[in-house]
Formats: C-alpha cells, sequence, structure tokens
C-alpha cells in the first residue's frame, strides 16, 4: 500500500475527501517520515509539539467545513513568520524570536486548512544558495546529504523530496525558489511580481526584487497552492490577475526560446546543458517549436544592474545590523558586503541600474512577442559539497562574488517575470539538475501549462530520493 506521504498533495486531498484517508492518518504517517529522515538531511527545523500538530489533525477531521488545503501537513521557510515558531533568518542575531503572528501567506495557508509542523531551514537571511546557517546548521541534498541543497529555499526542497511535507512555500529573490527545485527534483516557481504579495513594510517602490512562492511535486499541486497565496495586497502594482487555474497542459503549439549558456557568456559544468538541453526537447515531443536563440544583450548589462539593485535592497533592510556593534560581528561576510556595498552607492549608480533593467525589460518583452517562454538551466554547477561555501570557479571561469555561480537565473528576476523550475533528470552523478520556464509578465497560467505537460511526459519526482 503507498504511503499517503508520497502521494501528491491532490492525492491526498482525494482521499481525505472520500474519507479513505483521515487528517489524523496523514499527519500521523508525516510525523514518522519526519523521524525517520529528517536526522540525515535536516530540513525541518524548529519543530512544533507532536501531541500539539495531531490535536489539530484531529480537530480537523471533526470540522464541518474544508478549505483548499484541509488537513495538509506543511512547514513555513524560516524567513517567514509563523505564530508561536521561533523565526531566527538563520542568524543568531534573531535565534529563539517567537513569532507574534502570522506572515500574510501564512495566514492563508492556516486559513485554508493547512497544519503547520515546523519550519524549514534557509541560509543566513536568505543570503546565497546554500543552506546553511550557524543556527540551524546545513542541510543535506535529498539525493545525497553530503552535498548542498540549494537555497535559500532548500530545507522546503528536501523536504518536499523525502515527502516530509506535502505542500511548501518559498520566496525567491535570485533563485531562492527555483535551484533548490532544480537540485532536488521538485518543482518551484517564482510568480509574476504582485500575483503573491509582500508582506506591507514602509517602502512599497524601490525594492521590487523577491516574492514568495510555490513549491510542490507537480505543476497542479504548485496551481493549487498559488491559489490560495496569491491574491490583493498592500502594494503599488498586482492585482486584477486572473485567479489560478488547475492546469491541464494544454500548449498548443508553442514556441520556445532556448538561451542555454547565453552564447558562451555562462560558465556550466559537463552534463549540465545537454541534460538540460535534452529536457527542453520533451516539448518538441509534445508538438512546440523549440528554437536555439542568440543572446539576448551582454550579460553584463543585466549582471551590473542586478548587483547593484540587491545591495541597495539589502543595505535598506539591514543597515541598523551592520551598525550596531553588538550584531555586526554575528553577520556573515556577505551580509556584510552586501550592506557596506548598499551603503556606498550614489542615486547616480541607482539611476544606471534602472537603466540596465529598463533595455533588458524592454528586449524581453520583444521576445515574448515572438515566443511564448525561454527555457535555461536553473544551475549552471552540479550540487557542491556540503562544507564549501560557494563555488569558486566553474570551468575554469573564476567567479568574483560569492553569488556570480549563480547567474543563469537573473534574467527573470531582475523584472519579476514568473518562472517555473521543472526537474530535467539526473547527471551521470546522479543528482537532480532543474529546467526553467519564463514566460512573459503576468502569463503564469501559461507557464503552469507548460509545466504540467512537461510533467506528465516526464514525471521525474516518481524517481524519489533514497530512504536513507
Amino acid at each position: 500500500m503507498t504511503d499517503p506521504v508520497d502521494l501528491e498533495a491532490s492525492a491526498q486531498l482525494v482521499e481525505l475527501a472520500a474519507g479513505r484517508l483521515s487528517v489524523e492518518a496523514l499527519i500521523e504517517a508525516t510525523l514518522a517520515r519526519v523521524a525517520a529522515r529528517n536526522g540525515a538531511c535536516n530540513a525541518v527545523v524548529s519543530p512544533r509539539d507532536p501531541e500539539e500538530v495531531m490535536a489539530e489533525a484531529r480537530a480537523a477531521d471533526r470540522a464541518e467545513t474544508r478549505g483548499p488545503l484541509h488537513g495538509l501537513p506543511v512547514a513555513i521557510k524560516d524567513l517567514a513568520d509563523a505564530k508561536g515558531l521561533p523565526t531566527s533568518h538563520g542568524s543568531p542575531v534573531f535565534a529563539g524570536q517567537i513569532a507574534q503572528g502570522d506572515s500574510l501567506h501564512v495566514a492563508r495557508m492556516r486559513a485554508a486548512g493547512a497544519i503547520i509542523i515546523g519550519k524549514t531551514n534557509t541560509p543566513e537571511f536568505g543570503l546565497g544558495s546554500h543552506t546553511y546557517n550557524p543556527v540551524h546548521g546545513a542541510t543535506g541534498n535529498a539525493y545525497d546529504p553530503s552535498v548542498s541543497c540549494g537555497g535559500s529555499s532548500g530545507g522546503a526542497a528536501v523536504a518536499l523530496a523525502h515527502g516530509m511535507v506535502s505542500l511548501a512555500d518559498g520566496s525567491d529573490m535570485m533563485g531562492s525558489l527555483r535551484n533548490p527545485a532544480g537540485w532536488n527534483n521538485v518543482y518551484g516557481m517564482r510568480p509574476s511580481w504582485g500575483r503573491v504579495p509582500s508582506e506591507p513594510g514602509d517602502d512599497l517602490y524601490l525594492h521590487r526584487l523577491a516574492t514568495n512562492g510555490p513549491m510542490a511535486r507537480s505543476p497542479r499541486d504548485m496551481a493549487l497552492f498559488m491559489s490560495v497565496i496569491e491574491g490583493p495586497g498592500v502594494q503599488p502594482e498586482g492585482w486584477p490577475f486572473e485567479p489560478t487555474l488547475l492546469p491541464q497542459g494544454q500548449i498548443g503549439a508553442a514556441r520556445l526560446g532556448w538561451l542555454g549558456d547565453w552564447d558562451g557568456a555562462f560558465a556550466f559544468e559537463p552534463g549540465i546543458l545537454d541534460l538540460c538541453r535534452g529536457a527542453a526537447d520533451v516539448f518538441g515531443d509534445l508538438g512546440c517549436k523549440v528554437e536555439d536563440l542568440a543572446a539576448p544583450m551582454p550579460r553584463e548589462v543585466i549582471w551590473d544592474a542586478w548587483v547593484t539593485l540587491r545591495n541597495f535592497s539589502n543595505a535598506a533592510g539591514k543597515q541598523p545590523l551592520l551598525e550596531n556593534p553588538k550584531t555586526r560581528d554575528q553577520l556573515k561576510p556577505e551580509a556584510v558586503w552586501e550592506i557596506e556595498r548598499g551603503l556606498g552607492l550614489s542615486a547616480m549608480d541607482l539611476q544606471a541600474a534602472s537603466a540596465g533593467r529598463s533595455a533588458w525589460f524592454k528586449r524581453a518583452m520583444a521576445l515574448f512577442d515572438e515566443y511564448d517562454a525561454l527555457l535555461l538551466p536553473s544551475a549552471q554547477v552540479w550540487p557542491f559539497a556540503l562544507d564549501m561555501p560557494w563555488p569558486k570557479a566553474i570551468a575554469g571561469q573564476e567567479m568574483d562574488t560569492y553569488h556570480r555561480w549563480m547567474e543563469v537565473v537573473i534574467c527573470a528576476s531582475i523584472l519579476g517575470l514568473p518562472a517555473a523550475c521543472v526537474p530535467a533528470g539526473f547527471g551521470d552523478n546522479g543528482l537532480p539538475m532543474g529546467l526553467q520556464i519564463i514566460g512573459a509578465p503576468g502569463r503564469d497560467q501559461q507557464v503552469l501549462e507548460l509545466a504540467e505537460a512537461y510533467h506528465r511526459a516526464s514525471d521525474w519526482p516518481g524517481q524519489r530520493p533514497p530512504q536513507g
């Protein structure tokens, strides 16, 4: 008999609605899976008391009304607040702080009936695509715990792959929903900017880089989750969007552009480009036209704009931590680098970055006049050793920052484009890799339809990680 935690979330909901599965049994199986596998990978941190969780499950079985996520176990990324649980941000500065309320998307998850079992691990402040921090330690890859799971939604991806949660929330500034999804053989999607609103803050205009989004073991599950966490919020752009629907895999003769290595500008470790091009060719088998594209513009235009805007955003939010002598020494070097560079920017530096982003936006929109989506690998390296902070070189090309090795994801991030990561398969090393499907602004549904059609043709998540 299939363990209920190995079913996709949509299938779990069908079993729950039919009475063939109780919430109590699903949560009991979930906690057993966490007990059996979390020790090897350290994906779920700050767990709730099991008796408290089981009591909530029994109450859900007695409930007369059922939300769209009724009874599904989830764990919240440790950058967001879940009332009553610690929010450490992976930093000793905030270790032990207990959230007094829920973040907006977490409140929507609870209202939809999800049952929170704990938090998922993240890098310190979500900086870098490698999940380790001095509070909770490192999270190992679902397919080999001796190597990185990516990040910053690394704990979420590993928990999903192992069946320790049914769905997972994540956030994505640079590639934090996509890189860990690709490295753990699950799905992650960065939605169009504004579809999933951010927390109300003092500034609503300048720092439009990050967004929350869904992770799941199928595109249909991602769409289900997106339909819960999306909606109006306090921000200047966004809704009205068309509500997210469960994708049917209807893609017609879509025209897709393969950007590959950006005409050789991006270095890749051996095997990644061939694997991802093979994944892209699945769309050709489905009746789409996949065309090789020349680099749309010089990579440095996008990179320089990205680094400036990212430094600016990090400095704006973390300057007090750098200036306070009690907290400065507790920041990791990458955080200090981001803040100091941000504080050194001039108004004209920001204007130049905005001009670079604008140039890429205009060029990208011209591409979307011709193509329904753009395709790229989700990472330039295979998962690396757990004790390595970040790759210093790729195929002989030196990396000049702690995140340059993630450059392949920023063409979507800097414009707030919808981008799904779908599993591309496994390398000769037995490790997973992902493929990005990037759509035009607001075309999230089209991206989900493409992902669903691909999922039905490939179903890579059916190759589950070792039980360990």
